[in-house]
């Protein structure tokens, strides 16, 4: 695929993933980071005025929402953003021959395989927030020829960290162990956590091959929350109260799988190597954090 003198809109670069893919972002052409005012992806017709004006040969969408356990009870804002807004991106990417690139998760997958899920699997998404995400994948597949869906899992990255104002569960763990509180973590839970810095350089890849259809992303190997967890306090050094628990004994509102590891059939056929293991991805998360928490100090 010839890159010359595209124009990437990415749409949510202050995110976690976003972030991450504005500063990989090396293609010759033009990246744009419209900010919300800019381009509110709920407003269907700012959306195509905005894009008619930008003439974009690519749209990344990494705008989401992501509270699982709400969704449940706003289910009508998750499918605006989930699904409404992907359908709309879809629509104006397709009449001006744009490509579309969406992201979705794991949790289209009701984890009754217990093998990692290929992108030939079959999706079955247990909650609002899960079925609001696959609405949204079909939505960008059927209107925009050119789609690609993108499936990423448990990410993390420095744009998520206390000092940029979001979170992640990296952070989460991080900012409870060391307020002293006492830890419940779900242990029946695997999935792939994934450093975003890492896979924005394996997406930039996808994008460049040309590739249409669904894409798994994520970093390599599999572990629970609670073993996440586990490995986070023993790289930072702490040690405090952690106790593995069911999700059952948990009891969050929304219904999660209880595996979601995702295969990278796809990047396998591309000849895109996948992105390294997650317990050297977050070795290396945690020192980038180091580094922009020491950058930020007064003096610094």
């Amino acid at each position: 695929m010839s890159r010359s003198g595209g124009r990437y809109v990415l749409i949510g670069a202050t995110g976690q993933l976003g972030f991450d893919l504005a500063r990989t972002f090396d293609f010759p052409g033009t990246l744009l980071t419209p900010t919300h005012a800019d381009l509110d992806v709920l407003d269907a017709r700012v959306v195509r005025e905005t894009l008619r004006a930008l003439r974009p040969t690519h749209v990344l969408n990494t705008a989401a929402w992501n509270a699982v356990d709400a969704a449940e009870q706003e289910p009508q804002s998750a499918f605006a953003l989930n699904a409404d807004a992907v359908g709309t991106l879809a629509d104006v990417c397709q009449e001006l021959g744009a490509t579309l690139v969406h992201f979705s998760t794991d949790y289209v997958f009701d984890g009754a395989k217990r093998a990692p899920y290929t992108e030939a699997d079959a999706p079955n998404p247990l909650g609002v927030y899960a079925v609001s995400k696959l609405a949204g994948e079909r939505l960008a597949r059927e209107r925009c020829e050119r789609a690609v869906v993108i499936r990423v899992c448990g990410l993390f990255g420095v744009a998520g960290s206390a000092g940029k104002g979001g979170t992640n569960f990296v952070e989460t763990m991080l900012g409870l162990a060391r307020a002293g509180r006492a830890l419940r973590v779900v242990a029946d839970q695997i999935l792939g956590p994934s450093y975003t810095l890492d896979l924005a350089r394996v997406i930039w890849r996808v994008i460049a091959s040309g590739y249409a259809g669904l894409c798994h992303v994520t970093s390599a190997g599999e572990t629970s929350w609670h073993d996440f967890a586990r490995e986070i306090f023993r790289l930072e050094g702490l040690t405090p109260s952690l106790t593995a628990v069911t999700s059952a004994e948990y009891g969050a509102r929304a219904r999660r799988p209880l595996y979601s590891v995702l295969a990278h059939d796809t990047l396998r056929a591309l000849g895109i190597p996948e992105p390294r293991r997650w317990q050297s991805a977050l070795a290396a998360y945690l020192a980038e954090r180091r580094a922009v928490s020491a950058s930020a100090r007064p003096g610094s």
